[in-house]
């Protein structure tokens, strides 16, 4: 695959419920590339195209049911190269927090930005729901992890061996916080 190639950065936009699911076969081609890539997100290697579409049919589903937010990165020329979603169904004692989830940039479109201005819109989406407290978790050494100290994210900690990576190596996993 060719790399993105544009003067102009890729927006950044919400999908609906319906958007979403007429976005799962998209989506799920960005969750392979990924994962095959090397992202430990959840998914070994190799991930079959049905699992990843299963996915984000259910992901469809939460944005549906309003316990998730979706927000996708479009390009002009190759269509959803970015993603990231914030959990908002949360415990009833904690209304104003919310998990940040599946943080993916295609790799044809990495180093431009995308993550960045996902980033950017996810805050303002977490103020929009009226969250004030996000939480993730990415690996351990990882570039997301200089990508979440830069957008303001505080590190809490790091448990050793806590996932794996696609090829099945154990992995480190670290732990952020912002507040909004």
């Amino acid at each position: 695959m060719n790399a993105v190639t544009t003067d102009t950065p890729i927006p950044v936009r919400r999908l609906g419920a319906n958007e979403a699911a007429a976005s799962a076969e998209a989506l799920a081609e960005v969750l392979i590339d990924c994962v095959h890539g090397g992202a430990s997100v959840s998914f070994m290697a190799p991930l079959p195209h049905d699992k990843a579409l299963a996915f984000w049919r259910g992901v469809a589903e939460g944005v549906a049911r309003k316990e998730r937010v979706l927000l996708v990165a479009e390009s002009a020329s190759d269509g959803i190269v970015g993603t990231v979603q914030l959990i908002t169904a949360m415990p009833d004692n904690q209304p104003h927090r919310a998990d940040v989830a599946k943080m993916l940039v295609h790799r044809k479109a990495r180093r431009q930005g995308v993550a960045q201005r996902l980033m950017t819109a996810l805050d303002d989406a977490a103020r929009s729901e009226g969250n004030s407290v996000l939480v993730l978790d990415t690996v351990t050494g990882g570039d997301a992890e200089r990508l979440y100290e830069r957008a303001g994210w505080q590190r809490v900690g790091t448990v050793p061996r806590y996932a794996l990576m696609p090829d099945g190596a154990f992995c480190g996993t670290t732990f952020f916080y912002k507040h909004l």
